[in-house]
């Protein structure tokens, strides 16, 4: 019967909602976003921030070219 407990793993797991639910409240309660509380959030949020910033800083770079009538990234062509 060793195969039972290997197999049912989830069923007699222990609830360890109630210690994040905690964790969660107490950064909520401190003004600290949602997004910013789990403490790998900035392993997804730097690299987003850089690449939204980024994109938005190249379109009006090129928004910028465009307008002085510049087709091209570089140059004057």
């Amino acid at each position: 019967m060793g195969w039972v407990n290997e197999t049912h793993r989830l069923v007699n797991a222990p609830n360890s909602v109630p210690e994040q639910q905690k964790f969660y409240q107490q950064a909520y309660n401190q003004h600290v976003r949602v997004w910013k509380i789990n403490p790998r959030s900035n392993f997804l949020l730097v690299p987003y921030q850089v690449l939204l910033w980024g994109a938005f800083g190249a379109s009006m770079y090129m928004m910028g070219r465009k307008i002085m009538g510049y087709n091209t990234w570089f140059g004057k062509k």
